[in-house]
């Protein structure tokens, strides 16, 4: 028989998962859908830059997070294993939000350049956290 914790860590656990299909499984609206394919670093910056107030913001924060959390785990097993350059030499105890962080300002600052925001998305990033980020 379940106890009275057990049975409430279920029933956190169901709701929990319940809610996150919902989330990822919402159509995109106020966010173009264009957006979501990722072919570029402007289509990042939308993801990663969308309102709070959007009906969209936690798939798109969800998104984000996923493709930074993502391009930064490639570069440290790349980097690490095959003893190459590392190209970001971030701080202990950075997180994924200072890294949405600095890819932002990073934005902001070449917003108008058109070769460098119709880049893979990759790219910009890897430019804006190693920008942040330097190695010395």
């Amino acid at each position: 028989m379940l106890t009275l914790s057990r049975a409430f860590h279920s029933a956190i656990g169901l709701c929990s998962a319940t809610l996150l299909m919902a989330v990822i499984a919402q159509p995109v609206a106020a966010v173009e859908d264009g957006d979501f394919a990722l072919e570029n670093t402007e289509d990042l910056y939308h993801v990663c830059s969308t309102d709070a107030a959007d009906p969209n913001h936690a798939s798109a924060q969800l998104a984000c997070t996923a493709f930074i959390k993502a391009t930064v785990q490639y570069h440290d097993a790349v980097s690490d294993r095959k003893h190459l350059k590392r190209l970001i030499c971030y701080p202990q105890g950075t997180s994924i939000a200072n890294g949405q962080t600095a890819f932002l300002a990073w934005v902001k600052q070449n917003a108008g350049n058109a070769k460098r925001m119709g880049e893979l998305p990759v790219v910009g990033l890897v430019r804006a956290l190693a920008k942040a980020y330097p190695c010395n």
